[in-house]
């Protein structure tokens, strides 16, 4: 199945210069979702997960499935503020500024083997926190799963290199 036929391009979102990868119309099409998920477990189907994490807010959208498929736990990571508990913090670099992602301090468990999965990997930075809370805890990435990568000059995969990571679909971009 071709799922960039499934992904909605938006032209100057969130700012202007930016095609934003829409996969809500990815979501909503039962069969392209269906095979987008089972195509994620796929990739990782050899590998012991016990947790899948997923970042806020669309990585939820495939990891709830993807850890109901893979018959492993589902922890999320979010935006700060928005967890009840007692929660730790990572920060990362974007292009602006920084940004901060955090996760219940009880997610992970010492030597948890644990999947990551997000809707899209542009520059990577998000991943990566998402990378440095599950080993603060004690986990172990082991690997990172995306429907979308951007690839050419954002040059996501270059902090994850030390991963196992997994796009479904690559879709070259040019610096804005």
């Amino acid at each position: 199945m071709d799922l960039l036929k499934h992904i909605r391009n938006v032209p100057d979102f969130p700012k202007k210069g930016i095609q934003f990868k829409d996969i809500t119309t990815l979501a909503k099409n039962p069969e392209a979702f269906k095979y987008a998920c089972d195509q994620l477990v796929e990739k990782f189907k050899d590998i012991q997960v016990d947790k899948v994490c997923a970042i806020e807010a669309r990585g939820y959208v495939f990891g709830s499935v993807i850890a109901y498929l893979m018959d492993a736990g589902f922890i999320l990571i979010r935006k700060p503020g928005k967890l009840p508990a007692n929660t730790i913090q990572q920060s990362y670099n974007l292009e602006y500024g920084t940004a901060v992602i955090e996760v219940h301090n009880d997610a992970f468990s010492k030597g948890d083997k644990v999947l990551v999965i997000d809707d899209l990997l542009a520059t990577g930075g998000t991943a990566e926190a998402a990378c440095r809370l599950v080993e603060k805890l004690g986990g172990e990435v082991v690997g990172i799963g995306f429907v979308i990568e951007l690839t050419g000059t954002l040059h996501g995969r270059d902090d994850l290199k030390d991963y196992n990571v997994i796009s479904l679909l690559e879709i070259p971009v040019e610096e804005e």
